[in-house]
């Protein structure tokens, strides 16, 4: 395993390769999930009750089926099925590419390095959504594999152990905390995709900011 460099984290200029998150940083899942797990609360959702999903999702999407079964008395099963259903149904009909996701991508493979990805998804399911988009990625690490869900650091180190990275060329991407929380562990930079500042965490409102700094 790969041990956990405490020095310099990379400056962006020297960026090579990406650790991506998959779901809401790579792959624009987000509005089918909420709208999903919606319908399956209420026959025709509100704006504001897409935003109670949204809200609840930002944390995790168990976490929104969890709460959803319980607030509003309605079978987990249910709304496990639903969300089955959509990763399902993205093997033929896929959620996008997030905006300026295939640039960067390109960017990285000209410059020698590797898109990696680290995430909670099962592995058929990203599997089935990379290749109904057409997208290569050039190695996958799934939570469900037996690897320890983020923040802890695991999937970033087997990543980088595989493929013999050095910490400081490396970046980690991603659209909630823990996905910085795992880069700070594993000793690389985490960028934060999101429209909102968040403390001590260099954010992104857009994946095409990374083009300048590849």
């Amino acid at each position: 395993m790969v041990r956990c460099d405490r020095r310099a984290s990379a400056r962006l200029d020297d960026v090579r390769s990406i650790i991506w998150d998959m779901g809401g940083t790579l792959v624009d899942t987000y509005p089918e999930v909420d709208q999903t797990l919606a319908e399956a609360v209420w026959p025709e959702p509100t704006e504001q009750q897409l935003y109670e999903v949204a809200h609840l999702r930002s944390e995790s999407i168990a976490h929104a089926i969890e709460v959803l079964a319980k607030q509003y008395d309605v079978s987990s099963g249910l709304l496990d099925d639903a969300y089955t259903l959509l990763k399902k149904k993205w093997a033929h009909d896929p959620a996008p590419l997030m905006a300026g996701a295939a640039e960067v991508m390109a960017a990285v493979r000209r410059g020698g390095g590797l898109n990696l990805v680290a995430t909670h998804r099962d592995r058929a399911s990203a599997e089935n959504l990379f290749h109904a988009l057409g997208v290569q990625v050039d190695d996958l690490v799934c939570a469900p594999d037996g690897f320890a869900r983020k923040p802890d650091p695991q999937m970033n180190l087997v990543l980088m152990e595989r493929h013999g990275l050095d910490p400081s060329e490396v970046i980690a991407v991603g659209d909630r905390p823990i996905d910085i929380d795992a880069a700070r562990a594993a000793g690389i930079e985490g960028l934060l995709l999101s429209s909102e500042p968040y403390p001590n965490t260099t954010t992104i409102s857009s994946l095409t900011e990374l083009l300048d700094r590849l």
